[in-house]
């Protein structure tokens, strides 16, 4: 394949067990399941593989060594706007659930993890199913899918404390509590608040979170309540216009946003509000109910509620842009002024997801339905910062109503050292957005409704610790809200996913190996460009693909040495794309699709001198990409090299468990650049930085 290298010495943490500790955690059945797929998946054991690295920076950050993943931050530190990519494909095609529940905003398809800050603080395991893995809840997975699950509250009363200072003025202040058992042992509570707050690395990219979790327990012979409450509320200055390449070489820190200019001596100025500011709150009731030790049927309902705006100072702007008119001062028409714009987002999300789990003999059974809707206002507000003196002019708004009805059954059936998977998924979805007041290029009168047929099948032939596995799914996913915004024609995608595993544990070295081809019809790739609120704009393209081979290795050398590994290779390409060079129209054939690098690799060496002392070192290498799909050279971005170094040491207390942690990120200090968009623009990464924690937990 075209520019592979091979640099397994540069991997990253993997970590040296996918299996858990047997506790006991919300949709620990969909987990168990998921195990014996015949997927490629990674299942992270929270406690144990991430808990070092929480001191506050976003779970994409957290996530950025695993297989195939580049993380990226706009502010350059990992806290604030956050996001990664897996196998190349966008945030949009990344399935997020938290505890099943769909998390992607249902009209743009992102996952905003600023809105959850901490989440991790509160998850006991997260599932990866790269490729189109099995059935869930949500969008379809284009890329991959990631179930956040959340830990229970524990049996033990306790008391918990973490906080960490670091670069970037970066603090992070987090306390928990554990109720342990009452109420005749059969109800335990868990809360807890965490407030994190970071200048940035980039100028002015401050965050501001807050964030909360309640979860509430009852177990009465065979069945379980949980209720969980949580959400965040967040803070930023926007940082998503990233810079031009000559300004990144000079002055990497800059950040054009809130800029503008004195009208009387012309001085450059910066407005200090230039902020997004969103609330989001989730509730999640789920009740699960034992009728055997066969068969059990797991039911939540949920509910999130989210509303928020974004804040620009808009410069010599028209009267008309905002729905005003013209006015006349001393006879002279006056059409522009300076406003101060806030364009608002209250949406609401609920629905129902129950699951059947099942047992006859050899035959495992899931059998899943859900109903959604999604609820979403849209509206702007300005007001005049010199003439007319106006006070929240509401200038456009639009509604939109997303609902979605759908259901799974999933199999495996075992004989001999064969298990045998299957997957039916029927998606029934309908979008109508209606503008109620017009704006200037805001909204649209569209009504889309999609139904789609997702099968999937598999194999797994079981061997001495270990397995091989074939698997084929099929998947469909509807456009979002910008893409047809832009193109109400915009396809829908599908994709034919071929994929190929092998796992075996040799003494203390676990090794894996997957191979893949994902086929796409009217594959949605990010073009290169963005809009004005720094979303990247998609494109479809008839034909493309990805194909590659992703590799494993762990082992656990010696009580004192452990050692992991991992490898992604790929080539992803348009097989045909449209484009004009010099005024002439080009037809280029197997272009690289954007923002998908030929190589990730990942390492990491642990070395425990004493019992609970540990020394690592992480190391991520990423190759060339682009940030368009035409190849241009300009627009490539370079590989780069990132080590982190980590620390860790549990003080021999009794009473109470006394740790402290430290990071030091990109110690090399390298300068290098993991996202922007065509012109080029870059997002300036940190240099060397580091983050420095204490975590008490009393008993």
């Amino acid at each position: 394949m075209k520019g592979f290298i091979f640099l397994g010495v540069f991997a990253a943490p993997f970590y040296f067990s996918q299996t858990t500790d047997s506790v006991q955690v919300t949709n620990i059945q969909a987990v168990e399941f998921t195990k014996r797929t015949p997927t490629a998946k990674t299942i992270i054991n929270v406690g144990k593989e991430l808990a070092n690295k929480n001191l506050g920076q976003d779970l994409p950050i957290l996530l950025k060594n695993q297989i195939s993943v580049v993380s990226t931050s706009d502010a350059g530190n990992g806290i604030g706007y956050t996001g990664f990519r897996i196998r190349g494909t966008a945030g949009t095609s990344v399935n997020v659930m938290l505890n099943g529940v769909p998390y992607n905003d249902s009209e743009s398809q992102g996952t905003f993890f600023v809105n959850v800050p901490d989440l991790t603080s509160s998850a006991s395991q997260i599932v990866i199913q790269r490729g189109v893995g099995t059935s869930s809840n949500g969008v379809s997975a284009f890329g991959a899918s990631v179930n956040v699950i959340s830990k229970d509250p524990s049996d033990e009363f306790s008391v918990k404390s973490d906080d960490s200072y670091g670069s970037f003025n970066t603090y992070k202040y987090s306390a928990e509590i554990n109720s342990g058992k009452f109420w005749k042992n059969r109800l335990s509570v868990m809360g807890r608040y965490t407030h994190i707050h970071s200048d940035g690395y980039i100028d002015r990219a401050s965050s501001n979170l807050h964030s909360y979790n309640f979860s509430a327990l009852f177990q009465e012979k065979n069945t379980e309540l949980r209720f969980l409450a949580f959400g965040g509320k967040e803070k930023t200055y926007q940082a998503w216009n990233g810079i031009d390449k000559a300004t990144w070489e000079t002055n990497p820190k800059f950040n054009y946003s809130g800029i503008y200019y004195d009208p009387i001596t012309g001085a450059e100025k910066f407005y200090d509000n230039e902020t997004d500011n969103y609330k989001q709150n989730h509730y999640q009731l789920l009740w699960n109910q034992r009728f055997s030790d066969d068969w059990k049927l797991e039911t939540t309902a949920h509910y999130t509620k989210g509303k928020g705006y974004y804040e620009n100072y808009k410069q010599d702007a028209k009267f008309s842009k905002y729905n005003l008119p013209n006015i006349i001062d001393n006879g002279t028409e006056i059409k522009t002024s300076d406003f101060i714009r806030k364009k608002w987002l209250d949406n609401d999300f609920y629905g129902v997801i129950s699951t059947l789990y099942g047992k006859l003999g050899n035959l495992d059974l899931n059998i899943g339905a859900v109903a959604n809707q999604y609820y979403g206002r849209h509206f702007g507000n300005v007001t005049g910062v010199f003439l007319p003196q106006i006070d929240e002019h509401e200038y456009y708004r639009n509604n939109s109503v997303k609902n979605e009805v759908s259901g799974f059954a999933k199999a495996i059936y075992k004989l001999n050292q064969f298990e045998f998977f299957g997957d039916l998924q029927l998606r029934n979805i309908n979008y109508d957005t209606k503008i109620v007041q017009l704006g200037d290029g805001e909204g649209a009168d569209l009504y889309r409704k999609w139904t789609f047929f997702n099968p999937k099948v598999g194999v797994n032939f079981n061997i001495e610790n270990g397995k091989v596995f074939v698997s084929y799914a099929n998947a469909h996913r509807e456009p979002n809200r910008d893409d047809l915004f832009a193109n109400p024609s915009t396809k829908e995608e599908t994709l034919h996913d071929f994929e190929a595993g092998w796992e075996q544990q040799f003494g203390k070295v676990v090794l894996t190996a997957n191979a893949y081809y994902m086929d796409y019809q009217n594959q949605l790739v990010l073009s290169g460009r963005i809009n004005n609120v720094g979303e990247f704009i998609r494109q479809n393209v008839d034909k493309s693909y990805r194909l590659g081979i992703e590799l494993s290795a762990q082992s656990r050398l010696s009580d004192k040495i452990q050692l992991g590994a991992n490898l992604s290779l790929s080539q992803n390409k348009i097989k045909e794309i449209n484009s004009v060079q010099n005024n002439t129209d080009v037809v280029l054939k197997d272009s690289d699709i954007s923002f998908s690098p030929n190589i990730i690799a990942n390492g990491n060496v642990v070395y425990s001198p004493f019992k609970n002392f540990n020394l690592g070192v992480t190391a991520q290498y990423v190759g060339k990409q682009y940030l368009d799909n035409l190849e241009t050279a300009d627009n490539q971005l370079k590989d780069y090299l990132v080590p982190d170094f980590n620390m860790s040491y549990k003080l021999p207390f009794q009473k109470q468990d006394v740790t402290l942690r430290f990071l030091l990120n990109n110690f090399t200090n390298t300068k290098y650049v993991n996202n922007g968009f065509s012109g080029p623009y870059y997002f300036a990464q940190a240099g060397i930085n580091f983050l420095f924690g204490v975590s008490l937990k009393l008993k």
